[in-house]
């Protein structure tokens, strides 16, 4: 892996090459990032730049014998640590070393879900339990085989619970030349024992260009279902594939689209889209309706003066502030956002859509057409 494989993170790329140039690598580090980020690859293509034995200015070079081995995630002084399923069979992480590779060599980006569909996982919890800190004390104890530095990621350290304290000596003091890289996503869940003895390196999520050239340039969606993606995404690199892999129609003209027929209280209208919209299929209907709750969310911030904030595309924007200015009303946005997720809920229940989405219809026409909202929602704003 190199850092020229991964998706943006620029900035942090070249924090890490300079740490290396300036002989100040932190023996313990903490990787904290939003998930879909990129911690994972950027942890791996860290270590195969401190090991190559012949290092660019920016990357690792990709030829040496190291850089083969970190490539095909074989080399005898790369170790991994991870949640895991334990059972009579799997005891420790090397018990599912192949899946872990096989995962990692198809795709870097992923999270618990993939992981675990991967792993005979039954109703059992996921966790690093100390006979895997046994291990990893065991293993780093060994003086390295080819390279200068040995490397030890542990993905996910919020799974340690108490059997992380078997790692503080170790961690607060490391055999010569080795290098701790943990990838958390909640600070909060971390022992503090632990979080004490890290350098953290903070990655932030990505950027909606940089998710939306990634999916335009590998999927066949159009320039607007990929700005969707992206925005529905906020910067989750996962869940933008999990959504291009089910390809649906422009969700904010369709959205939009839908308000109208509510203002316009065009029931026939409505009628029809109901029965559109309950041919998509449960996933695109659950991508619609949490894209409208993020759409009215960005609608909301437009009411109230922080224009500043909206993370619309300039035409989506143009028409939100349209709506926002002539229609909308921050107490009405916020009823329909709680009709949409009411819906989003019982989409997930198996609810029959087409009942559905006239309910939900026709409650747009009640908040937006008559200004009749829901008990619950009548606020005072200042």
């Amino acid at each position: 892996m190199q850092f020229k494989e991964i998706i943006g993170q620029e900035r942090v790329k070249q924090q890490l090459v300079q740490t290396v140039k300036e002989n100040r690598i932190s023996h313990a580090q903490l990787f904290l990032s939003p998930a879909g980020s990129g911690a994972v690859p950027l942890a791996i293509a860290y270590a195969q730049y401190i090991n190559c034995l012949n290092k660019g200015e920016r990357d690792s070079c990709g030829e040496c014998s190291s850089c083969r081995k970190y490539e095909r995630l074989i080399h005898p002084d790369l170790h991994f640590s991870y949640p895991f399923f334990a059972s009579a069979s799997v005891k420790t992480a090397v018990d599912v070393l192949e899946e872990w590779r096989g995962m990692l060599l198809q795709d870097p980006y992923f999270d618990m879900d993939i992981w675990r569909s991967k792993l005979d996982a039954a109703n059992k919890q996921a966790n690093i339990n100390i006979a895997e800190c046994h291990d990893i004390i065991k293993k780093l104890s060994y003086k390295a085989f080819e390279a200068e530095t040995k490397v030890l990621i542990m993905w996910l350290p919020e799974y340690l619970d108490k059997a992380g304290n078997a790692l503080l000596k170790l961690i607060e003091e490391p055999p010569a030349n080795t290098l701790f890289i943990l990838i958390a996503q909640s600070q909060d869940q971390i022992l503090t024992t632990i979080l004490s003895r890290t350098q953290i390196v903070k990655i932030p999520k990505l950027s909606s260009e940089e998710v939306t050239g990634y999916l335009l340039n590998s999927s066949g969606l159009t320039e607007h279902q990929a700005i969707d993606y992206s925005f529905l995404a906020d910067g989750n690199l996962i869940e933008a594939k999990a959504l291009a892999a089910d390809t649906q129609s422009d969700s904010s003209g369709t959205f939009t689209a839908w308000l109208r027929m509510g203002f316009g209280n065009k029931v026939p209208d409505l009628i029809d889209f109901t029965d559109e919209a309950a041919k998509w299929g449960r996933e695109n209907q659950k991508n619609f309706l949490k894209y409208g709750v993020n759409y009215l969310r960005e609608c909301c911030l437009i009411l109230s003066g922080a224009e500043e904030l909206v993370k619309l595309p300039p035409l989506t924007f143009e028409t939100a502030k349209k709506l926002s200015t002539h229609v909308l009303t921050l107490p009405m946005a916020e009823a329909i956002i709680s009709e949409l997720e009411k819906a989003h809920y019982h989409i997930e229940r198996n609810a029959n859509p087409k009942i559905l989405f006239l309910d939900v219809s026709l409650q747009l026409v009640k908040i937006i057409k008559f200004k009749t909202l829901p008990a619950g929602t009548q606020y005072i704003y200042n």
